[in-house]
């Protein structure tokens, strides 16, 4: 008697549960089963209790040449039970694995939504340096800009003031000219002055003289009256 140890499926619908059971290989999926051996319940989201297994009872069966289905392969293969035909299936399985892979295929859809996300995260990440790459040279040309625009500011500054400096000197320069012709024209005046007051100097100087003259002859004058009256008393 040849006997299979399957699943078989209960519960309602969108709500799938399913029995591992040992069975005839002859009966039929929900046929009569031998001994049944636990449950299945993918709904479970504890992965620890979605699988319910007698696990002596099913190395009894596995002892005695019962063949497991591929899904019950991989559930004994959670607690440590490998089989046969679990190794055989697990060699085939990555055989053709390995074919797809040299074929540029994906083997399942596991693997096809794998690639699509690395596909998906290297594009971007190939965005993201393109914009930090764009940001930098924005960042960069930003500075030369400030940089260009602070050096064009300070040769403004400067030709500013030279040329404030420029207007000073030639706003000082009437200037200048005005207070030197007018020390000049002070200077010809007093000269002026000096000659008009030196003649009259002289002419005082020359009174003086004269006036001091006068003097000494009207003293000789006296002086000799003198003498001659003393002469005539005498």
């Amino acid at each position: 008697m040849a006997v299979k140890i399957r699943m078989t499926r209960m519960g309602r619908r969108h709500r799938p549960f399913f029995r591992i059971n040992a069975i005839e290989s002859r009966n039929p999926r929900d046929g009569k089963i031998l001994e049944k051996l636990g449950h299945y319940d993918p709904i479970e989201k504890d992965k620890e209790k979605q699988v319910v297994l007698n696990i002596e009872r099913t190395k009894y069966w596995l002892d005695k040449g019962a063949v497991p289905s591929d899904t019950v392969s991989e559930i004994l293969a959670r607690y440590g039970i490998k089989t046969k035909e679990a190794e055989k299936n697990a060699a085939r399985r990555a055989k053709a694995k390995a074919i797809a892979a040299a074929k540029g295929k994906h083997f399942t859809k596991a693997d096809r939504i794998a690639a699509e996300k690395a596909v998906e995260v290297a594009k971007e990440k190939i965005e993201a340096d393109a914009k930090a790459a764009e940001e930098k040279a924005k960042a960069e040309a930003d500075a030369k800009a400030a940089e260009e625009k602070a050096k064009a500011e300070e040769a403004a500054k400067a030709e500013a003031a030279k040329a404030a400096e420029a207007a000073t000197e030639k706003t000082a320069e009437p200037v200048k000219e005005e207070v030197a012709e007018a020390a000049e024209e002070k200077t010809e005046a007093e000269a002026s002055e000096e000659e008009k007051a030196k003649p009259e100097a002289e002419a005082t100087e020359v009174a003086e003289e004269k006036t001091q003259t006068d003097d000494e002859t009207a003293s000789d004058e006296t002086k000799s009256s003198d003498e001659a009256d003393a002469s005539d008393e005498s």
